[in-house]
């Protein structure tokens, strides 16, 4: 069954985005597809610190995502500037199945099969390279400007929505069949996502430019792009840093298993607290989305997030750790919305998937590589001490930022980042 082509018909500006069938469909294969990946982020890390009982193991399990999808992030973002987009997101999450065969095999293989499994995330590394970027950039060609916004607060929603269920859905499968079932249940939940964006339908892709230039040249120019505008630069710097230096998620099962004694089931319910803050705010973002003020929020919001993450650091109770965390989720989803909502209104649809391809390589580097950094720190100075350190670099990220960037803390609405960016004129006008 052949993707369907573009379509003229799209709902007016002031309908409402679930009118648009090709958004409803964009949003339950993507749904579905961050299901599988945070049951597989939360079983893997399960099992690998399970087997090894080693900090920094979990160190090796961020680098070797982190470091495929450095190593691809020219390709990648040139792909999908040039291809179709629902097809390269298709191909990247069949790849993620395969992933999920070849770790349900290696989950019979106990220690003996930790190798293996980093072997197999570097694999799915490469597939991330390409879907977290394609994602971020097909959503504007399924929906009109006018509701860009709308869209993109939904969306954070709902992803946020499969956050919460699949760190539980995780730990619960965990402990009925081991890795064997939950990575079976990972499988299909990908090769479903792929087979529904069959019905997702493009309706405001801008033409295709004829390739010029050699890939080195055309990624150049959007890296040129992301350089010279200080509101993309400015945010998606705040969350590399803030994220890489502050993060706890990868200290997690150390949490769990020495600090909180909660054993899987209680990591799971720590890692889905986070996502329940996220959730419960982008609910309410949905009904009352931010309209002034837009960059004094998102740097309050990441400061929020810091303070958060401080108090969870020190906490020895399961209710303040979990609450903390639900609140750190509370603000990182209005950062999140914030910087989302900015990126693609300062973008022209033809340098998206470039711009996207760093962006998911920040956001990367502030989740995979963070979790080297924790592990790392937890191994060194001790896991208590390494997540209070992160809280504080935070806070000093906040403040270097809101200095270095002035034309950021301004922004007042979203619309007028696009004019401050330029979109509207061609991009090698930049």
């Amino acid at each position: 069954m052949p993707f369907p082509s573009s379509s003229p018909a799209s709902p007016l500006p002031h309908d409402s985005v679930f009118r648009n069938t090709g958004f409803a469909a964009f949003l339950i294969a993507r749904v579905v597809a961050v299901v599988a990946t945070q049951v597989q982020a939360v079983v893997v890390a399960w099992q690998v610190y399970d087997l090894t009982r080693e900090p920094l193991a979990l160190a090796w399990v961020g680098l070797a995502q982190f470091l495929p999808m450095l190593c691809l992030l020219l390709p990648a973002g040139d792909v999908i500037d040039r291809f179709d987009r629902r097809r390269v997101l298709a191909l990247s999450w069949s790849v993620g199945a395969l992933c999920s065969v070849l770790l349900w095999w290696l989950s019979s293989h106990g220690a003996s099969g930790v190798a293996g499994i980093y072997a197999v995330l570097v694999l799915y590394g490469c597939s991330r390279a390409f879907s977290a970027p394609t994602m971020q950039s097909l959503l504007p060609q399924i929906v009109p400007r006018g509701q860009l916004a709308q869209a993109m607060a939904a969306n954070s929603m709902l992803m946020r929505g499969a956050a919460v269920g699949g760190p539980l859905l995780g730990g619960l499968l965990y402990a009925l069949g081991g890795g064997r079932l939950t990575y079976a249940v990972c499988c299909g939940c990908f090769v479903l996502g792929a087979l529904l964006l069959r019905r997702v339908t493009v309706a405001h892709a801008a033409p295709r430019e004829p390739v010029q230039g050699s890939m080195v040249q055309r990624f150049g120019a959007g890296i040129t792009f992301i350089r010279t505008r200080p509101i993309i630069l400015g945010t998606i710097s705040l969350d590399l840093f803030a994220v890489l230096l502050g993060g706890v998620v990868a200290l997690l099962p150390i949490y769990a298993q020495e600090v909180l004694n909660v054993g899987p089931a209680g990591l799971g319910a720590l890692r889905s607290a986070m996502a329940v803050g996220e959730v419960g705010m982008g609910l309410l973002l949905s009904m009352r989305p931010i309209q002034r003020h837009v960059g004094r929020t998102m740097f309050a919001a990441v400061a929020v997030f810091g303070v958060a993450n401080l108090v969870f650091a020190l906490s020895h109770w399961f209710w303040l750790s979990c609450l903390m965390l639900a609140l750190a989720g509370a603000a990182d989803m209005v950062s999140v919305n914030i910087r989302g909502t900015l990126v693609q209104f300062s973008t022209p649809d033809a340098m998206r998937g470039r711009v996207n391809a760093v962006n998911m390589l920040f956001i990367g580097s502030s989740n995979e590589l963070g979790e080297f950094r924790a592990g790392t720190s937890a191994a060194w100075l001790g896991t208590v001490p390494a997540a209070v350190l992160g809280g504080v670099c935070t806070l000093g990220v906040v403040g270097v930022w809101m200095k270095a960037f002035g034309p950021l803390l301004r922004v007042d609405r979203f619309e007028e980042a696009a004019r401050v960016s330029g979109v509207g004129k061609r991009p090698d006008s930049a």
